[in-house]
């Protein structure tokens, strides 16, 4: 997990427009966060995954909402580097290791946590964050779980962001505020490259 363990934030992207993503890339990375999550809600996810994979080799895209093995197939097709799912489904886990894509599934409980370790993994998502109890909550699954790393996903934000990233067992935040929609609408990626540098200084890394 070398290369998202570096990223700090890993930006959450719903987005129509492949033209559109590869600008938001570009305007995220200006502002220090070299990373995102794309996620399969619309139907131009894979391509704005390829778009940004072909155009930009530097940054880090993955996808997110992951479910399914085909799924896993898409994305990897199109050059995704990681997958992000809202839970654990040890079938699209084994996918994606056997596909080479690194892999961060959903947990929200102890039991789920025993899984993900069972199936190989030592990095997930916490999702929903705020809603399972936020930092505190992570805190208190790192006591009996010291080998995990955990991302927390759902409610994170500016405000919290660093309460998140001060724990030893936090390896990245995950969220979008970086990005609003309205923002990302108007095309203003200067406004983008000025919130992700403020993201950045706000968990301690220089944007």
């Amino acid at each position: 997990m070398t290369d998202l363990d570096s990223v700090g934030i890993v930006p959450v992207v719903v987005i129509n427009d492949p033209g559109t993503g590869v600008e938001l890339a570009g305007a995220l990375a200006a502002g220090g966060i070299a990373c995102a999550e794309i996620t399969l809600r619309t139907p131009a996810a894979t391509a704005v995954i390829e778009r940004i994979a072909a155009t930009q080799p530097d940054f880090l895209v993955g996808a997110g909402t992951v479910l399914t093995v085909d799924d896993v197939d898409r994305v990897a097709d199109a050059g995704a580097q990681f997958i992000v799912s809202p839970g654990l489904d040890p079938s699209v886990v084994d996918r994606a290791h056997s596909l080479g894509l690194l892999a961060v599934p959903g947990v929200a409980t102890a039991s789920e946590i025993q899984l993900a370790l069972r199936l190989g993994l030592d990095h997930v998502k916490f999702f929903p964050a705020a809603q399972l109890g936020g930092a505190a909550a992570i805190a208190a699954l790192a006591g009996p779980f010291p080998q995990v790393r955990f991302m927390p996903s759902g409610g994170v934000n500016l405000e919290n962001a660093a309460e998140y990233f001060d724990l030893p067992s936090v390896f990245a935040v995950s969220g979008s505020w970086m990005m609003p929609r309205e923002v990302v609408a108007a095309r203003a990626w200067s406004a983008v490259t000025a919130l992700s540098k403020q993201a950045m200084r706000a968990i301690g890394t220089v944007g």
